[in-house]
């Protein structure tokens, strides 16, 4: 029986070097942020640190840094010679657990933009209108 392809794009991370959040904790984020989301699961193979560092054009180091405190935190394993992969999730992981991880990431997110904005200049009102106007565009 032949596999089905996966038909979710492939996970990409972004990085946002205005944001004032370091690099290597951007990556935790998202990669955090993806198991949460459901984007990432166990098994995923994640890019190489050198594949990685050169898609985002940072230090191997950066990269190197996240991995490894996601290794600590038990969310990654890394296959000497095989690479590195979502790791099984704690059975006691439940879904209030991933709300909380993706509330607390929405308020980092909407911290970053509101403080972002207002240096440039505009009044959060200003955001949250341009906000609702791009979220009724996709429905």
């Amino acid at each position: 029986m032949a596999k089905t392809p996966d038909k979710r794009p492939p996970f990409r991370i972004h990085l946002d070097s205005q944001s004032g959040v370091p690099i290597y904790r951007q990556i935790i984020d998202q990669v955090t942020g993806g198991i949460a989301a459901g984007t990432l699961h166990e098994g995923v193979q994640l890019p190489t640190v050198r594949q990685l560092a050169v898609d985002l054009s940072i230090n191997p180091n950066t990269v190197i840094r996240a991995y490894s405190e996601l290794e600590i935190r038990g969310v990654l394993n890394t296959e000497q010679g095989t690479g590195t992969f979502i790791g099984p999730q704690k059975t006691g992981r439940d879904d209030s657990e991933r709300h909380t991880e993706r509330q607390r990431q929405l308020k980092q997110f909407a911290g970053d933009v509101a403080a972002r904005a207002g240096t440039s200049g505009f009044t959060v009102e200003e955001v949250i209108g341009q906000l609702v106007a791009i979220g009724n565009k996709r429905r």
